[in-house]
């Protein structure tokens, strides 16, 4: 299971070195409470909570004889930069989940005998646009007075390539961009996985394209 955090504005692209035991997703109903003097209370549905996305893993310092790429606080100032940001990031967790989420929660934890590896917990708060409402009769022709989708997108969806034997960047872009002179956009946006070398990509790679 391999989870991202995506930052497009930023251009950064951050994958969790390891994967959590569990993830926690809420998910809950509104209720508004009315009192009627004769009847006692009732509870009225309203709309969907936002749903939370929590989960706890750490950032070691080294794996094995090398050294972690972001090092641990490298990629604690990265989150606490991504929860203070007054932006949505993309959270993508493979075959689960692929939503705009603030970051709400950015715990840390360091451990005695653990110098050097940092332990956190997260929360996510799944993001929607406010709803606009127009009176009708005002702003005749609109066509989208707020009753589209509840997960509304600043971008399109970031769309994945899996990496085939006897593929390149250059030939995955001629096939997914059109323009094989654009595999240094695919390279930049997935550096961190393909690494220094950008003519060394694997075969099954998961290889998030350009929007």
């Amino acid at each position: 299971m391999e989870i991202r955090l995506i930052d497009e504005a930023a251009g950064t692209d951050f994958v969790f070195p390891v994967n959590p035991e569990e993830v926690r997703i809420t998910r809950g109903k509104g209720y508004e409470t009315l009192n009627m003097l004769s009847y006692g209370e009732f509870d009225m549905a309203t709309a969907e909570r936002v749903r939370e996305i929590t989960f706890s893993s750490f950032f070691p310092a080294r794996w094995g004889d090398h050294e972690m790429q972001p090092a641990p606080k490298e990629a604690m100032h990265l989150l606490t930069e991504m929860m203070n940001s007054k932006r949505p990031v993309r959270l993508i967790i493979e075959n689960l989940v692929n939503l705009l989420v603030f970051i709400t929660v950015h715990d840390t934890t360091f451990k005695g005998g653990e110098p050097d590896d940092i332990y956190f917990d997260l929360t996510a708060r799944m993001w929607r646009q406010p709803k606009v409402h127009t009176k009708a009769g005002s702003a005749a022709g609109s066509g989208n007075s707020g009753g589209g989708s509840n997960r509304p997108d600043l971008k399109k969806t970031p769309k994945a390539y899996t990496v085939k034997s006897g593929d390149s960047l250059s030939k995955i872009a001629k096939l997914e961009l059109g323009d094989s002179s654009k595999w240094s956009a695919i390279y930049n946006l997935n550096k961190k996985m393909i690494g220094p070398n950008p003519n060394l990509i694997k075969p099954g790679q998961k290889l998030v394209m350009p929007s």
